[in-house]
């Protein structure tokens, strides 16, 4: 299936129906009063996450979506019928915005959330509605409400806990076949992944992560140059960012390390263009084709000191497995202290949140 992470679509909503004047007339009934009924309501637009569809690929071909209008009242004291609704099923993920403002109006990150992208007219009133001690026989009524009609873009950004970030060839996609169940191309010449790629990634039975692959990056990417830029918004919901080095070197006259340490800091500065909010975000190095290096120890001090690296570094070869267990198995560590504190911030905001009471602790180990 075909990889599509934005679309634009119109919705527009059904208009309700109109109110009748009508009066009631019956043999030997001459006063029979108003009974006009109410128009009904217009059909609404809703968009609903689906965590079982992963493209926008539908709404690429189907751009608009109309909502019936609402049937008119009649006499006898009969209300118009309301409307159907629509609902957009999209992927887990997207953000909503005003195709003409820009403004973000919807962000769906949690399964079977519901929003209402454009609101059906209420109907009009009947003439039943206007009758009192004075007016005994009222011929007013109102007409039903236009729906709302709007013009949305809808932005696809995968939920994963780590991102792949790196050069072409760098060896992400490898990597990502390596450790979990993603199947993406491999081959070897640049730009071989053309979409962002999902892995699961099952350290035991009840602990996973999901990890995001997207096209490598080049210098100039954040103005537009190569793939890569257009799906780097598929890193903004990740929680850490490994950046892939290759230190590997075809030509026996250039340094490896200058080379790779020169690759890093091109990559680095095109996410700081490209989002201040993701340069910011917590990053590991990660050192690939260590298999292909003849003092891999040398070349990793030598690199963390050009680059003046200071975090978490790991030296691995995606293509033979070596160092990829102990990378997954720290990430696990760490994406679950990081999932504790977010739920315990979760909680405090909530009001639910309890501290433990030291005196029933059961770590302590009293005489």
């Amino acid at each position: 299936m075909k990889f599509v992470d934005e679309a634009t679509i119109e919705v527009i909503a059904g208009k309700g129906g109109n109110g009748v004047s009508s009066f009631r007339r019956e043999k030997f009934i001459p006063k029979g009063g108003p009974n006009g009924g109410d128009g009904g309501r217009g059909g609404s637009i809703y968009a609903i996450a689906d965590r079982n569809i992963n493209t926008l690929i539908d709404y690429r071909y189907a751009r608009l979506h109309r909502a019936k209008n609402g049937e008119n009242g009649r006499g006898a004291d009969q209300y118009g019928a309301a409307a159907a609704d629509i609902v957009l099923r999209v992927p887990v993920g997207t953000s909503i915005f005003d195709a003409d403002t820009g403004e973000q109006l919807f962000d769906l990150d949690r399964h079977e959330e519901q929003v209402v992208l454009a609101a059906g007219g209420a109907g009009g009133l009947g003439n039943l509605h206007f009758k009192s001690s004075t007016n005994r026989a009222p011929r007013q009524w109102t007409p039903g409400k236009e729906g709302e009609q709007r013009k949305l873009r809808l932005e696809l950004k995968v939920l994963a806990d780590v991102g792949l970030l790196g050069m072409p060839n760098a060896g992400k996609s490898t990597l990502i076949s390596k450790i979990s169940n993603a199947r993406p191309k491999i081959a070897d010449y640049p730009f071989t992944t053309l979409h962002p790629h999902l892995g699961v990634v099952r350290t035991s039975e009840s602990h996973s992560f999901v990890v995001a692959d997207i096209p490598g990056l080049i210098e100039g990417a954040s103005e537009g140059a190569g793939l890569g830029h257009l799906f780097l918004r598929h890193l903004s919901r990740t929680r850490v960012l490994l950046h892939l080095v290759d230190i590997s070197s075809q030509d026996p006259d250039i340094d490896p390390v200058e080379q790779a340490a020169a690759n890093a800091r091109a990559i680095v500065e095109e996410l700081r263009l490209y989002d201040p909010v993701l340069y910011q975000k917590p990053r590991w190095l990660v050192l690939n084709k260590l298999d292909m290096v003849a003092n891999p120890e040398d070349v990793k001090q030598r690199l963390c000191k050009k680059l003046d690296w200071t975090g978490p570094v790991f030296g691995i070869s995606a293509l033979s497995g070596d160092g990829t267990q102990e990378l997954i198995w720290r990430l696990q560590e760490w994406l679950d202290a990081e999932r504790e504190k977010a739920q315990v911030e979760q909680d405090k905001a909530d009001g639910t949140h309890i501290e433990p009471d030291p005196r029933f602790d059961a770590s302590r180990q009293d005489a």
